[in-house]
């Protein structure tokens, strides 16, 4: 499930990609099978061991394209250890919420972008995260969890003070919106309610088929309830 358009980004062979904040990989192995040479970045050292051992299996069952490299780093988005401008493509998904140091992690973001390169970030929407704290303090009280809810033209704003511009925007997930606001409705951890699993089994059959019926209804619903947004900028030479 990406969030992000990766033909947006142009990632392609020997690009260099950085996923921050990479989670269990979903982008990171998008990029390998485009042959990019792919740093999949979390303080989550047990996750970045699966995503470790997916892009080996990646390479033997011949996923990855030749001149294509993975590689994990365990780290802070706060303090990054690379050199400036080090990646043609910076990629932040669904991390920012649950930074308190906003302006520093976006000037890390900032700096490691190469002059010319796409920085793309991504957020949980406003009126959908707004919902869920509504109906759960579970849902963002927590260690780890989402601190703020984000305006995309306030983020935006954020990242062109420091001199990017903004190429794109657009909203993704509708049909996942709906699904948390059911968990937070009768309780985030009650995965196995019956309403929760039923429309849980709809979202994996919808991941796995992509019907075109639920394909164009996630398109036509992602302006008005879209669970995340996208902002995609450039970095000047």
């Amino acid at each position: 499930m990406l969030t992000v358009d990766f033909d947006r980004l142009r990632v392609g062979r020997r690009t260099r990609f950085i996923d921050v904040g990479a989670g269990a990989g979903r982008h990171s192995y998008e990029a390998l099978r485009r042959g990019a040479d792919v740093t999949a970045f979390d303080m989550d050292e047990v996750e970045l061991k699966g995503v470790d051992d997916m892009f080996g299996a990646m390479a033997e069952v011949g996923e990855v394209p030749p001149g294509g490299t993975g590689a994990v780093q365990v780290g802070t988005i706060l303090d990054m250890p690379y050199d400036d401008g080090s990646f043609d493509v910076v990629l932040a998904s669904e991390i920012l919420e649950h930074v308190p140091e906003i302006d520093q992690a976006v000037a890390e973001l900032v700096r490691i972008t190469a002059p010319g390169g796409i920085l793309a970030i991504t957020v949980p929407r406003w009126l959908p995260e707004r919902i869920c704290w509504a109906l759960s303090d579970e849902y963002h009280a927590n260690e780890g969890g989402h601190i703020r809810i984000f305006k995309a033209d306030e983020l935006q704003a954020t990242v062109e003070g420091y001199g990017l511009t903004t190429t794109h925007r657009h909203h993704a997930h509708a049909l996942h919106a709906p699904y948390w606001w059911l968990k937070c409705a009768v309780g985030v951890e009650r995965d196995q309610h019956p309403l929760v699993r039923a429309y849980h089994r709809l979202l994996v059959w919808d991941m796995m088929k992509a019907p075109a019926a639920t394909r164009l209804a996630e398109r036509a619903l992602d302006p008005v309830i879209g669970k995340s947004v996208a902002l995609y900028f450039s970095k000047p030479f």
